[in-house]
């Protein structure tokens, strides 16, 4: 490690802008918007709503028709200009052809262009437009405040419209929002009610047919405290009559009549409901802009589905209409989606700020841009449809969405193994789902199932995929129990859960090391969804950091028996594996013959090799294999795994990579003897292993590199080829990718231990003048350090910005 990269500047870093924007054109960007658990609706690029969500299951495409946003704007002496609030469509235009493509009202003015920004949890979207006398822009957000699930869970979004008159005189805007009724489509028995209570004026969306226990029951609202209001329910007709009706209502004054003054007509007899048969209404805020002035058109956009089928399988049910069923959690706190916007609006100041104050943390933190944009862009998983959360507070999670359906069920633990954001940011609940790891999932036998079925009572559906226990998941699970531990101060989690852990662990030594020298070496099912024969490293890695992580719980709890086993274990196993897999460059995997079975690597370079070794260093327990072979293999990974172009590779899996892209291989063969059939995802690029491997490399001090692979993902998802809130595997906003925060603590050189209440920081960059964003499960705020030039020394300190602990203490680690 030399000084140059311990002293690397933030502008010697390479070039990338210092906030990210997206243009109109980036059509693949989509921000999404809602609570943990609750389902999304996103922002597109150009304003659009898209993408809703908040049914209950993943939804990519859907959209609401007639649900948009428009303004109205009248300068004196001028002629009134109305519009909708997006900017104009983009190319491919095949959508505008279909049958029913006014329901998107494609045909209407909009905006000359747009540019959006992403500081999450919040999203910007800025628009020009030459024929409006006003400048516009959008601010929108679901507040988010870590360690705050339950404020951080809410089933809303809040949009803000901000209108500055550029004029001279006076300028009246309405800004109106139309939401079509999707509550009750099946039945045709929607109602849209207009309610006003206290301050609050809106519209509330339900149907009074279903019962609270149906599949399909729930609510929306569209909400506001603007003083000047008014509304209108669309009129019913074929064709375009209903769009027709409220446009030359509203560009007329931009104001609405409650009744519409066209002939009713009688509509073509149907038994089957369509899209034309949705009810429709719009909500108007009107105000008045003296020259120069600036106001704010808020609306807050709430719903309520409180029911979910009791499956991970949502099509699991013939009898759609009347399936088991389980509540969100979000169900408990709330009664309706009134009472969502009522609890917003009434503590919207508190919720703003604690929503303001992580994300300007977060994105003033002295690393480079492109770092915060991996972190930051990859919350959103926790908030996706990936996620959810029952009644009782348990927390599930898929592996990743389909477009309509959770993708590979069952909180899968060798892919969760990876993600660090949720355990830094609500660790209650990622200790959930090591209460259902252990507690549900883990027989006497010490057996752990990696797909949770049990959760929703069906151990059957275990039996039914004869799934084999994963190595690498249920290893993976002992070390984030520690994690949880040391992150939370939480011993009583432990305690509770250590007669299931200790026997998931001692597991391992009649399972997988079938000649008891504590080297794993038989049959390992893992995240590659194959197993691996033989002894290897990514296992193993793992395998002695379970260990080192039981030593260390054992000796807190007073189980010498089991602490004094680990250490033996331990120390024999990982000189051992050294010695029979270390290559010289690398850890390979030993096998006589590497096509004796399909799906090996052999002497390949792997890129999770040493998972078990960053994770180590993510939980605090040091090196687990010898420090210089760990140096050389992490060196080694870079050198021959990532690729500055794939024109000229041969990738036989999935195109996470193009051939003019930047990325890391999952696996390489420096030195030949590829097997026949290596494990099928060998060719790929997966961002969640990518940012692991780059995390690994920074703790080794091989920043430049680490950061390298970092700006190679971000650049592939540059809002036109890849979606920037969007890292896709084997589905949309998948888990793994999560792995990203570990990033964060490998440059920060953060520590943390709840138990004692101590936290520690040995920055590995912008030494001289750090900030760095932290949190552990008790606190949250801000870590400062600057070099007091005249008396060569560093000035720390700690900014608590939200806390439930007594006291957190700095423990001073002397920086190189």
């Amino acid at each position: 490690m030399n000084s140059k990269q311990l002293l690397i500047h933030k502008e010697e870093m390479p070039n990338y802008p210092h906030r990210r924007t997206f243009k109109s054109d980036a059509s693949e960007a989509a921000f999404l918007l809602g609570g943990i658990g609750t389902g999304n609706v996103s922002i597109g690029a150009r304003g659009e709503l898209r993408d809703w969500e908040i049914f209950n299951r993943p939804a990519k495409g859907n959209y609401l028709p007639y649900t948009f946003f428009a303004i109205w704007v009248k300068a004196e002496n001028d002629k009134a200009v109305a519009k909708i609030l997006e900017s104009k469509l983009q190319p491919p235009y095949s959508e505008s052809g279909h049958g029913f493509s006014f329901l998107r009202v494609g045909g209407l003015p909009r905006l000359d262009s747009s540019t959006m920004r992403g500081e999450y949890p919040f999203v910007y979207i800025d628009f020009e437009d030459k024929n409006l006398p006003v400048k516009v822009s959008l601010e929108a957000f679901t507040p988010f405040i870590p360690l705050n699930a339950n404020d951080s869970g809410i089933p809303a979004a809040i949009i803000r419209y901000k209108i500055t008159n550029n004029t001279n005189s006076l300028v009246r805007v309405s800004i109106a929002g139309s939401l079509s009724n999707p509550i009750g489509f099946d039945s045709d028995d929607s109602k849209n009610d207009y309610r006003e209570e206290n301050d609050i004026k809106g519209l509330y969306y339900h149907s009074p047919q279903l019962a609270p226990s149906h599949l399909k029951y729930g609510n929306m609202a569209m909400m506001t405290t603007a003083k000047q209001v008014n509304i209108k329910n669309w009129i019913e007709g074929m064709f375009a009559d209903r769009i027709q009706d409220f446009w030359d209502d509203f560009s007329s004054d931009g104001i609405l009549e409650k009744k519409s003054s066209t002939v009713p007509t009688k509509l073509m007899p149907s038994k089957k409901r369509t899209a034309l048969s949705l009810k429709v209404s719009s909500l108007v805020i009107c105000h008045d802009l003296l020259p120069g002035e600036t106001k704010q058109f808020e609306f807050f956009l709430t719903w309520y589905f409180p029911n979910r089928v009791q499956s991970w399988d949502e099509d699991s049910y013939s009898d759609q209409s009347n399936p088991p069923i389980v509540r969100n959690y979000y169900g408990k706190l709330f009664t309706d989606a009134w009472g969502v916007g009522e609890y917003l609006i009434e503590n919207i100041q508190k919720l703003e700020k604690g929503s303001r104050d992580f994300s300007s943390a977060l994105y003033n933190t002295t690393v480079p841009d492109f770092v915060i944009d991996a972190i930051a862009s990859n919350i959103t998983v926790i908030r996706s449809p990936t996620c959810f959360r029952l009644e009782n507070g348990t927390f599930l999670g898929y592996e990743g969405c389909d477009d309509t359906k959770g993708s590979c069920p069952g909180n899968c633990t060798h892919v969760w193994n990876y993600a660090q954001s949720m355990a830094f940011l609500f660790p209650e609940l990622e200790q959930s789902m090591r209460i259902t790891d252990f507690d549900l999932e883990t027989n006497n036998q010490g057996e752990m199932a990696f797909r949770a079925f049990s959760v929703f009572g069906d151990k059957s559906k275990q039996k039914i995929f004869k799934f084999p226990p994963a190595a690498d998941g249920q290893l993976g699970s002992i070390i984030r129990l520690y994690r949880e531990w040391k992150l939370s101060g939480n011993s009583k989690l432990l305690k509770k859960l250590w007669a299931k852990a200790n026997k998931a662990l001692d597991f391992a030594f009649g399972y997988w090391d079938k000649d008891g020298d504590f080297v794993l070496d038989g049959e390992q099912h893992n995240t590659y969804d194959i197993e691996f024969h033989g002894p290897n490293s990514l296992t193993n890695s793992l395998f002695f950091a379970a260990l080192k992580a039981g030593i260390e719980m054992a000796k807190f709890l007073g189980d010498h028996e089991h602490s004094t086993k680990y250490q033996e274990a331990l120390e024999k196993g990982s000189k051992k594996m050294d010695e029979i897999l270390w290559n010289g460059e690398y850890y390979i995997q030993k096998i006589d013959d590497v096509n004796e079975y399909r799906h090996q690597y052999g002497t390949g370079c792997l890129s999770d090799q040493l998972f078990g070794q960053l994770l180590a260093h993510v939980v605090g327990l040091g090196y687990i294999l010898p420090e210089k072979h760990v140096k050389k293999a992490i060196e080694s990974i870079y050198k021959y795994n990532f690729r500055t172009e794939f024109a000229n590779y041969d990738a036989v899996g999935r195109t996470y990579v193009l051939p003019d892209e930047k990325g890391l291989l999952m696996c390489s063969w420096p030195k030949g003897n590829k097997p026949k059939i290596p494990f099928g995802f060998s060719s790929e690029v997966w961002t969640g292993t990518e940012y692991q491997v780059a995390a690994h490399l920074i703790y080794e001090g091989l920043i430049n590199e680490g950061l390298t692979i970092i700006k190679a993902v971000r650049e592939r998802h540059d809002g036109y080829r890849r979606n920037p809130w969007n890292e896709m595997e084997c589905g949309h906003h998948y888990v793994r990718s999560m792995s990203s925060w570990a990033i964060l603590l490998a440059l920060s050189g953060f520590r943390y231990d709840m138990v004692k209440e101590r936290v520690s920081f040995k920055p590995v960059i912008n030494q001289e003048d750090f900030l760095t964003f932290w949190s552990t499960g008790k606190a949250w705020g801000v870590y400062t350090q600057k070099k007091n030039m005249q008396t060569g020394l560093y000035e720390k300190s700690l900014e608590v910005l939200y806390s439930k602990a007594d006291d957190i203490h700095l423990v001073d680690i002397p920086s190189t």
